[in-house]
């Protein structure tokens, strides 16, 4: 009878161990073994890179510069002054994502970086008042912005630091582009 005794106890001091320590084991497992293959964000990713902040002029000729637009969330599109069907779509749908934002449009910026030769349209500016038509042609800003097929297929979104952030590709869905930037405020402290 007391050699049962002891053999009892080990047995619960193992189960008691086995319960403590699971958790443990199980995270470990899941954090260095489980690589989750779905992803909350619909634009692709950027690896962490500073957009330079070099001088600019917006169309119009007055002086511009990223910085000057630091602390706000930015939509950036690439395009030639001609500005095609694909241009004003881009233009719209960020002028539409912003404006779904409820509380938050102030946050918020467009940029189109204007390439090729002449000023775009009149009614572009009045369509897209607010946005920022900035002469990129020779910068180092297009330089700095990755692309796929070409450099006018995106729409990029830069955080308050100026860091690159997401790059969506042609013909991005609106809705899910909103939802990913609903998020980012919802998260963000700055901007």
């Amino acid at each position: 009878m007391s050699n049962d005794a002891p053999t009892q106890s080990n047995k619960a001091l193992w189960l008691i161990a086995a319960v403590c320590l699971a958790p443990f084991v199980a995270s470990f497992a899941a954090y260095y073994f489980y690589q989750p293959e779905g992803r909350v964000n619909y634009g692709d990713l950027m690896e962490e890179k500073r957009l330079p902040a070099v001088s600019l002029k917006l169309t119009d000729g007055s002086a511009f510069s990223l910085s000057q637009l630091e602390g706000k969330w930015l939509f950036v599109i690439v395009d030639e002054s001609t500005c095609d069907a694909y241009c004003e779509k881009k233009l719209w749908q960020i002028r539409q994502v912003r404006k779904t934002q409820g509380k938050y449009p102030e946050r918020i910026e467009r940029v189109w970086l204007v390439t090729g030769k002449g000023k775009p349209s009149e009614r572009l500016h009045t369509e897209y008042e607010g946005t920022w038509m900035v002469d990129a042609n020779g910068s180092a800003l297009l330089e700095a912005l990755p692309y796929e097929g070409a450099r006018t297929d995106h729409i990029y979104l830069v955080d308050p630091l100026g860091n690159l952030v997401l790059r969506y590709p042609r013909d991005a869905n609106p809705s899910r582009m909103r939802k990913d930037l609903e998020r980012l405020l919802k998260v963000s402290r700055i901007g």
